[in-house]
């Protein structure tokens, strides 16, 4: 159904689906695509694994994430691994096109039905560790950032910081400038500043934007 769907999306190119992890590891490995979507429980391979051999030889490649098993702390932890998107199987199959959208344009995107735990000691224990050589751009964050704001308000929060304006978000978002403008109330009262200068050093201290 997803490769269907993904044939008919004007500028999007699909280059192969494979049912085994090994597999379609291998064709990435060979062709370097943009963008890489992967299921988490496959027949040979686990999710995770691929994400971190990708990681590893492509830095340049988004990662999308789907599974129907998720857990609380599953962003979290996909965030901490350099995942770009994660999305819940039971969602409709419009999360996943949006989701694809915005990580090719160097956003991210997280939609699940379960809702991140508290972050505790534990919580940050089962973390996985980055593998070596990785340059993780997201691990800096995943720890502050994803705790306080939502996956949509930390790509509003990354984008206010890198100067955009309510109304230039709302074009590259699909969104209203009112919706906009309330999601950057929202992050705001959420990590207690009052201007725009303080949510950029806020974001600049979280990893979300890099000098």
């Amino acid at each position: 159904m997803l490769s269907i769907a993904l044939a008919r999306v004007r500028g999007v190119l699909m280059g192969a689906a494979f049912d085994c992890g090994k597999e379609g590891l291998e064709y990435c490995l060979r062709t370097k695509p943009d963008l890489l979507v992967v299921d988490l429980f496959l027949p040979d391979l686990h999710g995770l694994e691929i994400v971190r051999e990708v990681r590893a030889r492509l830095p340049m490649t988004r990662i999308l994430v789907l599974t129907g098993h998720p857990d609380g702390d599953m962003p979290a932890r996909l965030v901490a691994q350099g995942v770009h998107g994660f999305v819940d199987k039971a969602a409709p199959l419009s999360y996943i096109m949006q989701a694809m959208e915005s990580l090719i344009e160097g956003g991210m995107f997280y939609a699940t039905h379960v809702p991140p735990k508290s972050a505790s000691s534990s919580a940050q224990a089962a973390l996985p560790k980055a593998v070596a050589g990785v340059r993780n751009d997201l691990e800096a964050f995943s720890l502050e950032a994803v705790k306080v704001l939502s996956a949509r308000e930390i790509e509003v929060a990354r984008l206010v910081a890198e100067g955009f304006s309510s109304k230039e978000l709302a074009a590259r978002l699909g969104l209203s400038v009112r919706t906009v403008e309330k999601h950057r109330a929202n992050i705001m009262e959420k990590i207690g500043v009052h201007e725009v200068a303080s949510l950029v050093r806020w974001c600049l201290q979280s990893g979300l934007v890099k000098i």
